[in-house]
């Protein structure tokens, strides 16, 4: 197995799925276990902390990391040519960024529960953005979220020359930071 390729077998492809699920699953007992129950709304406002992070990391890292520096956007170009194709960030590379730029600096400023809180709710997040992107290539839509998923993500992958709908589980930062279609509709005719 190839730790750093891009293109996965389908045994490394849902190494993610099982690995992220397993880390989701053992940090939520951790935390129920270890955490006290004098703090609840702390463990849960970390963990919803971790949750909106993930989403705005997912808009920033696509569309000004996958669509902005090489060789990266050369590299998510690929997955543009060839949207059914296994392709994705390697397992070991994905949670080399997890542990070194959210759960060791939250440990150093807090303890380990309160970046376990954090690391869950950013994990749980990246997770969500897994099953979602490959739901959106790969599943039939049968619920109406999905299908404005599947719809926003297919419209990005179409609009090459100016890409628009960055996120993949939610719109809420294309509406933020106006990548969406009807915010550039909006936009181009208000110059006329």
């Amino acid at each position: 197995m190839a730790f750093f390729s891009l293109e996965h077998s389908k045994a490394a492809y849902l190494t993610d799925f099982i690995l992220y699920g397993v880390a989701v699953s053992c940090l939520t007992i951790f935390l129920g276990w270890s955490a006290p129950f004098s703090h609840p709304w702390q463990m849960l406002a970390l963990l919803g902390i971790g949750l909106i992070a993930a989403s705005l990391i997912e808009y920033l890292l696509h569309r000004f990391i996958l669509h902005g520096l090489q060789p990266f956007r050369r590299w998510h170009q690929t997955h543009h040519a060839r949207p059914t194709a296994l392709i994705g960030t390697p397992t070991i590379l994905s949670i080399t960024l997890i542990v070194f730029f959210v759960f060791s600096p939250a440990l150093l400023l807090g303890d380990v529960l309160r970046a376990s809180a954090l690391t869950l709710g950013l994990t749980t997040g990246y997770l969500f953005y897994t099953i979602t992107h490959h739901a959106t290539h790969h599943w039939q839509a049968d619920s109406s979220w999905l299908k404005r998923r599947k719809i926003q993500h297919a419209r990005h992958h179409h609009l090459d020359a100016h890409p628009v709908f960055f996120g993949v589980t939610t719109s809420f930062w294309d509406d933020v930071f106006g990548s969406n279609v009807s915010e550039r509709v909006k936009i181009k005719d208000s110059n006329k």
